[in-house]
């Protein structure tokens, strides 16, 4: 076909028309190494000046197939699917940062990516200075260093809800010469493109709404192929490197420069590779994506409208809630609706709280999102628990935060479980 095809269409059908067996389900490829055409084939393989595949800690047809699926969808240049949403960041920062260099993050982002800024990166040398997303352009941009190479946020922010200003945080990374990396979790492209308002590379916990039931890691980067790395900024992108007997990856690769160091170097070296079964889990979810990702923005401002006028309930965050000081650009972002996670507060603190997690009968206690099945979580107990409790109070996530991933339950019995629990201690 000519016609360029849909999100939906390009979810369900992933490029894959069939194999040698007229298998209209892609394979799983579980070998862990692949064998080479002849000596001179081999060579070039390591060489990185021929296409195909080594070993499957570098390169698997069933893993990289998930990698271009997400960045079909993305629409960017290409993708590369590794173990974790943990493992996405840590290659993507280790794929552009080295040992002096600094990061700009927001302060409104995931625990565990707080803990690998905080403590893991600073161990290979890299600090992070951390701001508050919704200050000016002028205050944020203080933050920025000569050494700076990254502006990174989350487009909904981890626990709190918070409906970034891409185009403010697009407009900062292009004028300091630095790419703006999201992670887009929490916005999969079934509901958001973050490549059309202006950032440069995405990362997924790919075990969230892409994946979408719970039963398999993976993580996904996702480059758009915009950025210039030929700044002067990024020599591990621009100078020969001795592993490939000077090969230099920009000029080699051009737009792909970035993925193929991640893929070549990182992943290469730290080893954090994707399970092809899960590989497949995630490629099997990405195709009910859209239909999960419209039934669950329903049910979640179904549940926050709901939630806003229960006695037992302080206060509210969901993007589409009217009252929400994000309304309007909500609205702007996601007119196929926000997704399935809202947070809330509950009255009466730390006890309330455990008392209304201990009386939940159909809502899960744990830590993941984006399931079939409705996840509550105490942020400050769980998730954050490795913030200190200053950097706490500072994001607002208080012993009475609650956290919900709205699952594909009835939303009535979702608002009869929470009402039930609510009544609790």
């Amino acid at each position: 076909m000519t016609q360029k095809l849909h999100l939906e269409t390009l979810a369900v059908h992933q490029g894959f028309r069939g194999d040698e067996t007229n298998s209209i389900v892609r394979p799983i490829h579980t070998s862990t190494a692949f064998a080479f055409n002849d000596a001179d084939h081999g060579a070039d393989l390591f060489n990185l000046s021929a296409v195909g595949n080594i070993y499957s800690r570098l390169t698997n047809p069933t893993n990289d197939a998930l990698g271009n699926v997400v960045a079909e969808l993305e629409g960017g240049v290409g993708g590369l699917s590794v173990a974790s949403g943990a493992a996405a960041l840590l290659t993507t920062m280790l794929s552009i940062c080295e040992s002096g260099d600094h990061i700009v993050s927001s302060k409104s982002i995931y625990g565990g990516s707080y803990s690998l800024f905080s403590n893991t990166l600073k161990n290979f040398g890299i600090e992070v200075t951390y701001v508050d997303q919704n200050a000016s352009r002028e205050e944020i941009q203080q933050a920025f260093q000569e050494n700076t190479k990254i502006l990174f946020a989350e487009v909904i922010g981890n626990p709190k809800v918070e409906v970034l200003n891409v185009e403010k945080f697009a407009a900062l990374a292009k004028a300091n010469d630095v790419p703006f990396v999201v992670d887009s979790t929490f916005t999969p492209p079934a509901i958001f493109k973050a490549f059309d308002h202006g950032v440069n590379i995405v990362v997924h916990s790919a075990t969230k709404y892409l994946g979408g039931h719970g039963n398999a890691l993976a993580g996904v980067i996702v480059d758009s192929g915009t950025f210039d790395w030929n700044n002067g900024k990024f020599p591990s992108l621009t100078t020969p490197q001795d592993a490939y007997h000077g090969l230099v990856y920009t000029e080699a690769f051009g737009n792909l420069a970035f993925l193929i160091k991640a893929r070549a170097h990182v992943l290469r070296d730290i080893g954090a590779s994707l399970s092809p079964f899960n590989a497949f889990l995630v490629l099997q979810g990405i195709q009910t994506l859209h239909l999960r990702l419209d039934y669950v923005s329903k049910s979640a401002l179904a549940l926050a409208e709901w939630l806003e006028n229960h006695p037992q309930v302080e206060w509210v965050s969901y993007p589409l809630l009217k009252s929400n000081p994000d309304y309007d650009r909500a609205k702007a972002y996601f007119p196929k609706g926000a997704g399935g996670i809202l947070a809330f507060g509950i009255k009466g603190g730390r006890e309330k709280s455990r008392a209304f997690i201990n009386g939940l009968e159909l809502g899960i206690h744990a830590v993941n999102v984006g399931d079939v099945r409705t996840i509550v979580t105490h942020p400050a107990s769980t998730t954050h628990r490795q913030t200190p409790t200053d950097e706490l109070a500072a994001l607002g996530i208080s012993e009475g935060f609650i956290r919900i991933s709205v699952g594909l339950e009835n939303v009535e019995d979702i608002k009869a479980d929470l009402d039930q629990a609510l009544q609790r201690g």
